[in-house]
C-alpha cells in the first residue's frame, strides 16, 4: 500500500540512463529558473514604496524612481557577472565554486552558507507573497494564511520537485509564462493610458522629497529592500549542468533573456506605482491595486492576480532547483551529509528538496507567513554570495593572465565592490529589523560545515586502509580468534531455539545468559532448560533488586576483559517480530533498550535475531 501511494505520488524510479532526458531546453529553464527573480517584481516595488512612507510627514515618495534605476544598474552589473560565472564553472555550484576555487575554504563557506540562507528565504516569502496576491483578491482567506502556505509547501511543491526536474519543468512553464504576459500587458496598458490620459506622466504628489540624514537612512533602507528583487538571478550559475548542450551558451543565453525581463517588468511597475500614486492599503499588494486601477475589478485583474498567485509560489522552485545541487556538490567536499549528495528515485536530489522543504516551512510557522518580516531578513545572505562570486572572478583572471583593465575583470571589481556596499547597507539598515538573524545564522552554518567536515576526515583516518603500500603478490594475512556468543534469554521458547541454531553457525563457543529476579523463577527457568538439553550451557545471574539490563552489561564487561586481543564477542538478542504494527507497542522493549546501550560498546558486536510471528 505504501509502495503504491509512493508510486503515486513521485512516480516510477528512473534509471540513470535517463540522466540525458531530464537535461532542460532554454525555454524550459527560463520558467523554473527565473521565476524567483522574475515574480520578485510583484513585491521589490512596494517593499520600497512601503519605506519610503513609513515614517508619517517625512517626504520621500520621490526617491522611488531614482532608487529603482539604481537597482536596474545593478542588476545589468551582477547579470553580466553570473554570466561570466557560468562559463567560469561549468560543473555549477556558483558563487561556492568560484571562491573554493580561488578564494580559498572559508569564504567559499560564507557563500555557502548565505546561499543556504538565501534559497530557504526565497521559497518563505514566495510561498507568503503568493498567499498575500490571492488574500488580496478574496480577503476572506486572511485568517488562513499559514495553512494555506504550509499546504503548498508540502503538499504541491514538494512533491512536485520529487518527481523529477523534468515533470517539475513541465509544470510550471505555463504559470510562468502567463505571469510574464500578464505583467506585460498591464505595463504596456498602463502606458498607453499614462500617454492618453489627461493626468501627468508623474503627478506632482509623486516627486514630493525632502533631504535630511532620516531620509538618507530611509533611502538606504528602501534600496536594501528594493534590492530583493534581484534575489535569483545567481540560480542559473547554480544549476549549469542542468541544460542540455552546449550547457554554457544555453546558461548565458537563459540568464541574458531572465535579466532582460525582470529589468523591464521591474521598471515598469515600479513607473506605473509613480504615476498611479499607489499607498500602502492592509490585506492589499500594490500590484492589486495597479491591476485594478488600470484594468478594473473584472477578468483581467483576476487574471493578473491568479498569475501572479501562483508564480510566487512557483518562485520558490528555483530554490528546489538550486539549493539542493548546490548542497551535493557541499557534500562531496564533506561539508554536508553525504546523503545530500546522492540522487533520489527520480534522478533528483530528493534529501536535499526534503531539508529545505522543513527548514521554510519552519521559517514559515516562526514568522506566521508574513511576508514583510521574512523579507527584512533576505537580500544580504545573496548580496554576500555577490559580493564573493565577483572577488572570486577577478582573483580567475588574473590567474588566467587577463590584465588587471581588460573589460571582465573590471566589470567583476566593479560588481564586487557596488554589492560590497549593498551588504553594508542591508546590514545596517536592516540590523534591528531582522538581519541580525541572518549574521548570526551564516557563523553558525559555517561551524556545522566546519564540524561535519572534520568528523569526516576524522572518520577517513580512521577508516583508512593502505592499499598503496600493500604488494598485491603478497596474500595479507588476516587472523582471527575465537567467538564468545552471548544469547539473553527470559525462557525457552521457539524464538530462543533459532537464534541457539545460529549462534552455533558462527562460533562454537556460545553462552545463554538468563536474569532472575528472584530465586523461584531462575529455578524454574533452569529445570525448562535442562528439560531441553539443547547441549548449551545456561548462565543464571540473580538480581535481587529487579534491574535486567545492568548485571547482564556487567557480566559481557567481564568477559570483554578476559577475552584474548584477537577474540569477539557476539551478543545475539532473540526478538519475535509481530504481525501487526500496533503489537510491536506490546514486546521487545527491554531487547530494544539492551540493543541501544550494548551498540555504544566497543568490545562486543550486537545483533537481533528476528522470528516472524504468523498471527
Amino acid at each position: 500500500m505504501i509502495r503504491l501511494l509512493r508510486r503515486l505520488l513521485i512516480g516510477k524510479p528512473l534509471h540513470n540512463q535517463e540522466m540525458s532526458h531530464e537535461k532542460l531546453t532554454n525555454w524550459k529553464a527560463l520558467a523554473i529558473f527565473s521565476s524567483d527573480a522574475l515574480s520578485s517584481v510583484a513585491y521589490g516595488p512596494e517593499q520600497i514604496m512601503l519605506i519610503l512612507v513609513a515614517i508619517p510627514g517625512v517626504l520621500a515618495y520621490g526617491y522611488l524612481g531614482w532608487i529603482s534605476l539604481a537597482i536596474l544598474l545593478l542588476l545589468a552589473i551582477v547579470t553580466i557577472s553570473y554570466v561570466q560565472v557560468a562559463k567560469a564553472n561549468p560543473g555549477g555550484g556558483g558563487s561556492y565554486s568560484v571562491a573554493i576555487a580561488n578564494l580559498g575554504e572559508m569564504p567559499a563557506l560564507i557563500a555557502a552558507a548565505s546561499l543556504f540562507a538565501d534559497y530557504t528565504l526565497t521559497v518563505a516569502v514566495s510561498i507568503s507573497s503568493g498567499t498575500d496576491a490571492i488574500v488580496s483578491a478574496f480577503p476572506s482567506l486572511a485568517q488562513h494564511t499559514v495553512p494555506i502556505d504550509l499546504f503548498v509547501l508540502f503538499f504541491i511543491l514538494m512533491l512536485i520537485n520529487l518527481r523529477g526536474v523534468r515533470e517539475s519543468a513541465t509544470t510550471f512553464v505555463l504559470p510562468t509564462y502567463a505571469f510574464i504576459f500578464g505583467i506585460i500587458a498591464l505595463i504596456l496598458a498602463g502606458g498607453y493610458q499614462t500617454l492618453t490620459g489627461q493626468a501627468p506622466v508623474i503627478p506632482a504628489v509623486s516627486l514630493q522629497k525632502e533631504w535630511s540624514s532620516g531620509v538618507l537612512f530611509l533611502i538606504l533602507r528602501a534600496f536594501a529592500s528594493g534590492c530583493s528583487s534581484m534575489t535569483g538571478v545567481e540560480a542559473i550559475s547554480n544549476g549549469v549542468t542542468m541544460f542540455k548542450n552546449p550547457e554554457v551558451h544555453n546558461a548565458k543565453v537563459t540568464t541574458y533573456w531572465m535579466s532582460s525581463i525582470l529589468g523591464l517588468m521591474f521598471i515598469g511597475i515600479a513607473f506605473l506605482i509613480m504615476h498611479l500614486h499607489i499607498m500602502p492599503l492592509e490585506d492589499v499588494t500594490a500590484l492589486s491595486q495597479l491591476a485594478q486601477k488600470i484594468f478594473g475589478r473584472n477578468y483581467l485583474y483576476f487574471y493578473i492576480q491568479i498569475t501572479t498567485m501562483l508564480v510566487l509560489y512557483l518562485a520558490a522552485n528555483t530554490a528546489f532547483n538550486g539549493l539542493p545541487p548546490l548542497l551535493s556538490i557541499l557534500a562531496r567536499d564533506g561539508y554536508m551529509p553525504r546523503y545530500l549528495g546522492v540522487r533520489g528515485e527520480r534522478l533528483s536530489f530528493s534529501n536535499g528538496i526534503v531539508l529545505l522543504s522543513v527548514v521554510a516551512g519552519l521559517l514559515i510557522i516562526a514568522f506566521s507567513g508574513n511576508t514583510e518580516h521574512l523579507i527584512s531578513l533576505y537580500a544580504i545572505g545573496v548580496f554576500l554570495s555577490f559580493t564573493i562570486a565577483q572577488t572570486g572572478m577577478v582573483v580567475y583572471w588574473r590567474k588566467q593572465g587577463v590584465s588587471a583593465v581588460n573589460p571582465h575583470v573590471i566589470i567583476n571589481a566593479v560588481g564586487a565592490i557596488v554589492t560590497g556596499i549593498v551588504v553594508l547597507i542591508i546590514g545596517i539598515s536592516k540590523f534591528f529589523f531582522g538581519a541580525w538573524i541572518i549574521l548570526l545564522f551564516i557563523p553558525a552554518m559555517i561551524y556545522v560545515f566546519k564540524k561535519i567536515k572534520s568528523h569526516y576526515n576524522d572518520m577517513a583516518e580512521q577508516l583508512h586502509l593502505p592499499l598503496g603500500e600493500m604488494d598485491p603478490s603478497i596474500t595479507t594475512e588476516i587472523h582471527a580468534g575465537k567467538n564468545i556468543v552471548v544469547v539473553p534469554i527470559s525462557s525457552p521458547t521457539s524464538v530462543v531455539a533459532q537464534t541457539l541454531k545460529y549462534a552455533k553457525s558462527i562460533g562454537d563457543n556460545v553462552i545463554a545468559v538468563h536474569i532472575a529476579t528472584d530465586q523461584a523463577i531462575g529455578q524454574k527457568v533452569q529445570e525448562k532448560w535442562m528439560c531441553w538439553n539443547p547441549g548449551i550451557e545456561l548462565k543464571t545471574l540473580y538480581s535481587p533488586y529487579r534491574l535486567v539490563v545492568q548485571p547482564l552489561i556487567d557480566y559481557i564487561s567481564e568477559l570483554a576483559k578476559e577475552k584474548g586481543p584477537d577474540d569477539y564477542i557476539t551478543i545475539l538478542i532473540p526478538e519475535f517480530e509481530t504481525k501487526k504494527w500496533w503489537h510491536r507497542l506490546l514486546h521487545n522493549q527491554t531487547g530494544w533498550v539492551l540493543r541501544t546501550l550494548l551498540i555504544l560498546n566497543k568490545n562486543v558486536i550486537v545483533s537481533t535475531i528476528p522470528y516472524h510471528l504468523r498471527k
